[in-house]
């Protein structure tokens, strides 16, 4: 079964490689992974990490979910929608990564208080960010905003 995933994923990525117009040693350089391991992906020989999809995604600059779907990492049916929202949000070009990272944080926040867990519960927020993990989340509950709009925690309002 999971063959047929790595092997789907595998035809997806020479695809886009080629679309790229890269050969498989310029793909590996730029991944940061091995030719022969990127090769044997491509056979559908092996099945990444998330982590090494990642890499290759951002060295083809396409979308690690649509990647991670092709793997099976993400349920296709089920997290659609997420995977899209976030690979705009991941897209759009006028966003800090920061910016973006916080973002995502602040989707997966009320995805989450809305009864939608996000996809693989610890891993679903860890491979498609980059610096995510050790960002703060966004949401306060002490009562110093975020906006700047209330008084610092050391002033008083009249």
């Amino acid at each position: 079964m999971a063959t047929l995933n790595v092997g789907n994923l595998g035809e997806y990525l020479r695809e886009q490689r080629r679309n790229a117009q890269l050969s498989l040693r310029q793909l590996a350089d730029a991944a940061g992974v091995s030719n022969p391991y990127l090769s044997q992906i491509e056979r559908g020989l092996r099945k990444p990490s998330a982590e090494v999809l990642q890499q290759v995604a951002k060295a083809l600059r396409i979308s690690a979910e649509t990647l991670y779907v092709r793997a099976g990492i993400l349920d296709a049916e089920r997290d659609r929608d997420e995977v899209e929202t976030r690979a705009v949000i991941l897209a759009d070009p006028t966003l800090t990564e920061r910016q973006k990272q916080v973002l995502l944080q602040i989707y997966e926040s009320f995805r989450k208080e809305n009864g939608f867990e996000i996809a693989d519960g610890s891993e679903g927020m860890g491979p498609g960010m980059t610096d995510g993990s050790d960002a703060e989340p966004p949401e306060r509950t002490d009562g110093r905003g975020d906006g700047g709009d209330s008084a610092a925690p050391h002033e008083t309002a009249d």
